[in-house]
């Protein structure tokens, strides 16, 4: 077993890496909770449910179009009809999406209250479950209403992996890669050298990628929970990938195929304001594809996803900022780089996908 504290100031909590960890939910549950709340989709409940207990299984349709206030509230007025209190517990249980949609709704309800997170995507395991971001789309951008809501514990069980489809699991390779690029430069020659071992989910490989992954991602929260600094490099590919996404209407590419694409734009932004050498934009792209493909961009133009970058959460006093690589395992938050190196980054990238 693995084991990773997060300390904030709102609550210190453990991410936990094991192989069966799904089986002790119950551990973590306060000894004088209420009821307790799983909220999943029904492909997660078919494949785990025999392995986990709770009073009510709430079912989330899925999707990142369904990721809307209005499921949340739907949500809400099922535990409320089943009881729920103060003293309840909810468990999200699935992807990143219900990670993210179960977290706001224990945020929000009677004004806060505990949530477990136990991620069963790859993508979710090393990004979503970790540090309490909990929030849902406006068809503006992506997780433009939100909260941060820090877990009793985060449950990774890399077991469960094995049931998922093949793009969901390359697409949550993605966001390691994401993780290698901005501080640990081992972990991306580790992805680099060993992917057909990566690919092929051996334990020995994907646990340590995955327990690597959940360092970072504790190291960062704890230092900067709320994303007033340090964090804000978590977001490496995010400010196009969210573009793309939104773009896209969240119905063409998984989030993390998004976020792969917004590094390759994000890497050619570095490289033509000088941040970064070409050798390392070029190592970047070829890790990135190992992991590969991501759904075609045809039809997808330039100008479309620059005109939605003002609309990303990292938009401040209408300056875009870009988390941008500057050599692999460090990256710098830059602002104010004019609007035509962008523009050429995205088309350079958006053709480079093409070919």
């Amino acid at each position: 077993m693995a084991s990773f504290r997060v300390e904030t100031p709102q609550r210190a909590y453990d991410a936990i890496v094991e192989r069966g960890a799904l089986r002790r939910i119950s551990e973590f549950i306060p000894p004088r909770a209420g009821k307790t709340f799983i909220v999943t989709t029904r492909d997660v409940w078919d494949l785990h449910g025999a392995a986990v207990q709770a009073d009510h299984v709430l079912f989330f349709p899925g999707g990142e179009a369904r990721k809307r206030l209005a499921e949340v509230e739907a949500l809400a007025e099922q535990i409320i009809d089943a009881g729920a209190d103060r003293s309840s517990v909810v468990i999200a249980m699935g992807g990143g999406i219900v990670n993210d949609v179960a977290g706001f709704l224990a945020a929000i309800f009677m004004r806060g209250i505990p949530v477990i997170q136990v991620p069963t995507t790859l993508l979710a395991q090393v990004d979503a479950a970790v540090g309490g971001k909990t929030g849902v789309n406006l068809v503006a951008g992506k997780n433009l209403l939100g909260s941060f809501h820090q877990p009793l514990a985060v449950l990774i069980d890399p077991d469960v992996l094995a049931t998922l489809p093949e793009r969901e699991y390359r697409a949550g390779l993605y966001e390691i890669v994401k993780c290698g690029v901005i501080r640990d430069a081992e972990l991306f020659r580790i992805l680099e050298e060993c992917s057909a071992d990566v690919l092929a989910m051996r334990p020995a490989v994907l646990d340590r990628i995955i327990g690597a992954a959940v360092r970072i991602k504790a190291e960062v929260v704890s230092a900067d929970e709320r994303e007033g600094d340090l964090r804000r490099i978590l977001n490496f590919g995010h400010t196009v990938g969210h573009a793309l996404e939104a773009e896209t209407r969240y119905e063409r590419f998984l989030h993390g195929e998004a976020v792969a694409f917004g590094m390759r734009a994000a890497s050619a932004i570095a490289e033509r304001t000088g941040h970064l050498k070409p050798e390392d934009r070029t190592a970047i792209d070829r890790v990135i594809a190992k992991y590969g493909p991501i759904p075609s961009l045809d039809g997808i133009g330039a100008a479309a996803l620059a005109a939605r970058l003002g609309a990303d959460k990292k938009t401040i006093q209408g300056k875009v900022h870009f988390v941008l690589p500057v050599r692999i395992g460090d990256v710098a938050i830059v602002s104010g780089i004019e609007d035509r190196v962008v523009l050429e980054s995205i088309e350079a990238s958006i053709e480079a996908a093409l070919a």
